[in-house]
This record gives C-alpha cells, sequence and structure tokens, in this order.
C-alpha cells in the first residue's frame, strides 16, 4: 500500500505508484461491429487528490491510466488542486486544456439539479472536456481553468439515484416523454466518451442503469462528439441507456470542432450502438444558418438514415447557436483567431427570469430554420421523434 502521506509531488507511471492497491481491469474484447476509434486523448499530466486514490472508481481509473501509457501522475497529499490558472495566456490555457485531474466532487453535488430541456436530472462523471470546439457551451457554465476532472465517487452518487425516480418534471409523469421513465443526463459539462477510455465511467453506469433493480422506469442520457464504442456494445443495458451523438453539417464541423472524431466516425458509432440494442439519439448543435445550410443539414439527415439499422429507436434533439458576454469573452480569450459568428447585432437578445442575457437567431432566421427542420426530419428519418428545438 502506497503511504499517501508521503506522495506530495511525486510524479511515476501509475504501476508504481498503486500496483499494490489497484484492482485490475479487465477491458472487454472489441465488438466486430465497432468502427475504429479516430480520435483517444491522452493527457499530458494528472493530478490525483488523495481521496480520489482511495475510492474504488479512483482505483480502477489509475488502472486504465497504467493501460493506456500515461506516466506523469501526480498524487497528491491532500484533496486540494494546485494552482492551474497560470498567467491566463494561451500557452496555460493549453496545459489547463490537456490535463487530467481525479477529484473527488463537493457533497454539493449529490444533490441533483433538473436540467430541462434534456432531462429530470443530472449527475456528473466528470467536469470538463477535452475537445477544442470553438463554440464550446462550457465556456459559459465553468470557472477557472479548462482541465477535465474526473469524480471518483462515481459509485456514491449512483448508489444515490433511487430517490429521484419519479420526482422529475421534464419526462417523468409527462405526457410527451413519460414513456422515457425518470431521466438522468450525464453530459451535462463533459463529453464522457472522449474520456472513457481512461475512467471506465460511462460503462460503469450504463451497466448499473441495465442491472439495478429500481423504485420505476429510469433512463441513462448521455451525448458525445467521439466515436470509441467499443467498450459499451456488450454491455447489460437493458435499453436503459440512450446514447446520442452530437453532429453537425459539414463546415460547421469542420471549422470549429476541433480534436474530437469526424462527423463519419460519430455515425459509424451511431449505427454500431444502435445494432447493439441501445435507443439512440441525434444532438444537432449548434445549428447554424451557414451557406448552403440546407443542402449540408440534408446530406447530414441522409447520411445518418443510412448508418441506421432497420427499427433503431431514435430521438432527435435541435439546439440552435447562442451564446452569453461571459461566454463570448471567455471563448475569444481560449480562441482568439475563430471566425466563429458572434456579433450582437446580428441577434435578437433574450433575457432569463433572472436577468441573464442571451443572444440567439432573430425570429425569422429562427422560424425558416425550424420550420426545414420540422418538414425534413420526418421526411428523411421518418422513425425519429423530435424531442425540442431551442
Amino acid at each position: 500500500m502506497v503511504d499517501l502521506t508521503r506522495s506530495r509531488g511525486l510524479r511515476a507511471p501509475p504501476a508504481a505508484l498503486y500496483r499494490a492497491m489497484v484492482t485490475p481491469v479487465l477491458a472487454p474484447a472489441p465488438a466486430s461491429a465497432a468502427p475504429t476509434p479516430s480520435r483517444l486523448w491522452t493527457p499530458s499530466r494528472v493530478l490525483v487528490t488523495r481521496s480520489a486514490a482511495e475510492r474504488p472508481h479512483g482505483q480502477r481509473v489509475l488502472a486504465r491510466l497504467e493501460a493506456a501509457g500515461v506516466t506523469d501522475v501526480e498524487l497528491l497529499r491532500g484533496d486540494r488542486l494546485p494552482n492551474l490558472r497560470g498567467d491566463g495566456d494561451r500557452a496555460a490555457f493549453m496545459r489547463a486544456k490537456d490535463t487530467m485531474a481525479l477529484v473527488v466532487g463537493a457533497p454539493s453535488r449529490r444533490r441533483l439539479h433538473p436540467i430541462p430541456p434534456s432531462a429530470d436530472w443530472r449527475f456528473d462523471l466528470a467536469e470538463g472536456c477535452p475537445a477544442h470546439c470553438q463554440y464550446c457551451y462550457l465556456a459559459g457554465s465553468l470557472s477557472g481553468p479548462p482541465i477535465t476532472r474526473v469524480f471518483a465517487d462515481l459509485d456514491e452518487v449512483l448508489a444515490g439515484l433511487d430517490e429521484y425516480v419519479g420526482r422529475g418534471a421534464v419526462t417523468s409523469g409527462t405526457a410527451a416523454r413519460g414513456d422515457e421513465g425518470t431521466t438522468f443526463e450525464a453530459s451535462c459539462y463533459t463529453d464522457p466518451l472522449a474520456i472513457e477510455h481512461l475512467t471506465g465511467g460511462l460503462a460503469a453506469a450504463v451497466t448499473y442503469f441495465g442491472t439495478h433493480d429500481w423504485p420505476g422506469p429510469v433512463q441513462l442520457r448521455a451525448t458525445t462528439k467521439f466515436d470509441d464504442v467499443a467498450g459499451l456494445l456488450d454491455l447489460p443495458h437493458g435499453g436503459r441507456t440512450r446514447l446520442r451523438f452530437s453532429v453537425n453539417a459539414a463546415s460547421v464541423a469542420r471549422r470549429f470542432e476541433g480534436a474530437t472524431a469526424p462527423v463519419a466516425g460519430r455515425l459509424a458509432a451511431l449505427g454500431a450502438v444502435a445494432a447493439a440494442g441501445y435507443p439512440v439519439g441525434l444532438t444537432i448543435a449548434p445549428i447554424m444558418p451557414v451557406d448552403g445550410w440546407r443542402e449540408e443539414y440534408g446530406a447530414l439527415l441522409d447520411a445518418v438514415a443510412a448508418a441506421l439499422p432497420a427499427g433503431a429507436d431514435l430521438t432527435v434533439e435541435c439546439i440552435t447557436h447562442r451564446f452569453t458576454p461571459g461566454s463570448k469573452s471567455t471563448l475569444l480569450d481560449w480562441y482568439p483567431r475563430t471566425r466563429l459568428e458572434m456579433d450582437e447585432e446580428q441577434r435578437t437578445t433574450k433575457r432569463g427570469k433572472f436577468g441573464a442575457v442571451k443572444h440567439v437567431y432573430p425570429r425569422d432566421t429562427m422560424a425558416e430554420l425550424r420550420g426545414w427542420f420540422e418538414r425534413e426530419l420526418p421526411a428523411r428519418l421518418p422513425g425519429g421523434r423530435m424531442l425540442y428545438w431551442t
């Protein structure tokens, strides 16, 4: 057993630090239908808090880091992360973006909050994402340096979900979406598939949802821009997890979705998990009226139809591009050369009930976009069900 009180500042391969305390993880054999992953993230630095190293899920993550060949792992003496803010320059941003921290969430995270219009409740496998989407919604939601924090107390979080079953207001008990049961969103503040090869957290959640004796109907929901689904295909999901793939027009994905799997890879993964019996979904986001948008989004929907097996259980969520003053400022700091349109003069200002400002497309543009999708979705994906437009 490693003496945690003497490990401050120590960097060494996980094997040297944790071999005696980590239970080996047996990786499932890749399913024959799984597409070859196009991109796997390897953090340049991993920070591990004391409490995280002691948790069973934390130990499983450490074993995966070792298997992935991650060598710069720092075991901290306590539970506070070092100052990662740096000087606010581009180099500091890139260092933070390439850092993963294994931590235990604050007790307040055990109290779940609604996440409309997606789901009744959200819980977090992680916070932060290694991708470089220049419109990143996390820019307006998370504070501090953009490191990816993985929560090591996953087992305790999952064990506490029973009390929320039947209590939601987004899907549970509603006429429109009541068939989904009580829904739990696991990708509000992260892309769980982007880090799954390092954490196994999504597989653990899928298995728990599929095998746990719940007090009522439930559904786990997760969305991704990645394609490494081999480890999910043979899990006992029980039809209780809906895996959704975030997709976009070709020019939007090419310009603004850095360090993600190509859309073609995401669609191959979509087809693979649908063939494995998962309910699946499209998150078409953020929809933008780029030049030729009708042709590009039409080609996207046709490609989805070609990728899906017959009879797939498909939902569609449509989210148009929007930004806040805070997210715009952060994104311009992160991506100073971006060509993403964030011109307040071309937008309509929308205010929330607490005065929050959001810049959305003008009414005419929104109506044109929505009308097109409401016509073309049933025509090109007749088996799909549109959950919402926002």
